[in-house]
């Protein structure tokens, strides 16, 4: 029979998790339950508050006896992080529901992070419909709004729950197996003003035996990417689109945090690299670009998204940072330069196109990357050219067969 966990604070919350526990059961499915708060629960559970904070190598007395809440939090939350990975490991749950406010998200939603990616998530949350990105990570979390705080059972948050309830139900009994090819798998990053580019070698590898998952470099899809090289999920990388370097390095709101290109070269997975969209850094609507840019050239690429064009100084600095990426690497590294062009509108007669800009950043990688690890091809075109692209998708072919 399906198991499903129930993991939250059953002390503060324990008639809401009864209500949920008992729809389950009544579908025809078991509850495994978790307690993740501070004090007694309401019900007895299977797994205790006590083993969530042994977990972490603490003792529940001692955390109850301090009452300091972000302590408790911060212990409970890495006990989850531990145990949860562990406990679905040995069959305890299928998939898990969990309900809270801002404290219970932030205790179990790492422990769901830690889980794979492809078992059953819900996290009910009063935090659902603003920023959930330090919640769901680079995971499949579903988040769904509970409308109402999670306080009590009443019109509104027993029809939510009753709907995290279905959906998690669904996911969990309802099976379907996709059969698919077992082919090479390849991570790649696009962007809107790359898209040509990858297009071109996604289907000169797929019509050569590969398949290609693309993400979008908008920061998460960055992280998530370079989470799956760590795991080995990848046989090689076509990582033409590194945009998320400008916005790190400027400010912008797609960055994807100081680890980017770092997994393939740690794990010694081939991968071919290049510079797509580093001629721009990315802000939201043009009202919210920082005043301290006033006067740079910008692209009002969309209503919600604002480009703004990389100076001579900053390609230096993005330049050197990609050369110390590169030159940490394990495994076959080429990196492929467009002499002619980063982006759609990097071109000439393009609103981004910078000749000055685009050869301090050549200039920089030339002089800082290490030849004895990292391999450079330059090419004539600019990185939207089919030549380029599947240039860098054969390249990537010769790495894999050589490996």
């Amino acid at each position: 029979m399906k198991t499903i966990a129930l993991a939250g604070t059953l002390d503060s919350k324990g008639e809401e998790y009864l209500f949920v526990k008992e729809l389950i059961e009544s579908l025809g499915l078991q509850t495994f339950t978790i307690h993740t708060g501070v004090f007694d629960p309401i019900f007895e559970p299977d797994v205790s508050n006590a083993q969530v904070v042994a977990a972490a190598g603490e003792d529940i007395r001692e955390i109850a006896a301090k009452k300091d809440r972000a302590n408790a939090t911060a212990v409970l939350s890495k006990g989850m992080e531990i145990l949860l990975p562990k406990l679905y490991a040995e069959g305890k749950f299928d998939g898990i529901l969990s309900f809270g406010g801002t404290g219970g998200t932030s205790i179990v939603t790492p422990g769901m992070r830690a889980l794979p990616i492809g078992v059953p998530k819900v996290m009910v949350s009063t935090v659902a419909s603003g920023n959930t990105e330090p919640y769901i990570g680079t995971s499949d979390i579903i988040m769904m709004p509970s409308v109402v705080d999670v306080a009590g059972l009443n019109v509104i948050s027993t029809k939510i729950f009753t709907n995290a309830v279905f959906a998690i139900v669904g996911m969990v009994k309802f099976e379907h197996t996709t059969v698919l090819e077992n082919k090479p798998l390849i991570a790649a990053t696009m962007f809107g003003l790359t898209t040509p580019c990858v297009n071109y070698a996604k289907k000169y590898l797929e019509d050569r035996g590969y398949e290609l998952l693309i993400f979008h470099a908008t920061g998460v899809g960055g992280r998530t990417m370079e989470h799956l090289i760590s795991t080995g999920f990848f046989d090689g990388v076509l990582d033409l689109t590194t945009t998320e370097w400008a916005d790190e390095t400027v400010g912008g709101i797609l960055a994807a945090g100081p680890h980017r290109l770092e997994a393939a070269a740690k794990k010694s997975i081939p991968q071919v690299v290049s510079l797509g969209a580093l001629d721009m850094v990315n802000f939201g609507p043009f009202a919210s670009v920082p005043t301290q840019f006033e006067g740079r050239n910008f692209y009002k690429h969309n209503p919600t998204i604002t480009l703004m064009r990389t100076t001579i100084e900053e390609n230096k600095q993005i330049g050197k940072i990609i050369a110390d990426k590169l030159n940490m690497s394990q495994g076959p590294t080429t990196l492929i330069l467009p002499l002619k062009g980063l982006s759609g509108i990097d071109l000439e007669g393009q609103p981004f196109h910078g000749p000055e800009e685009d050869k301090m950043l050549f200039d920089t990688l030339r002089e800082h990357i290490d030849p004895s690890k990292v391999e450079i091809i330059e090419m004539d075109t600019d990185i939207n050219n089919q030549e380029f692209a599947e240039a860098a998708a054969e390249r990537l072919i010769q790495m894999l067969r050589n490996k």
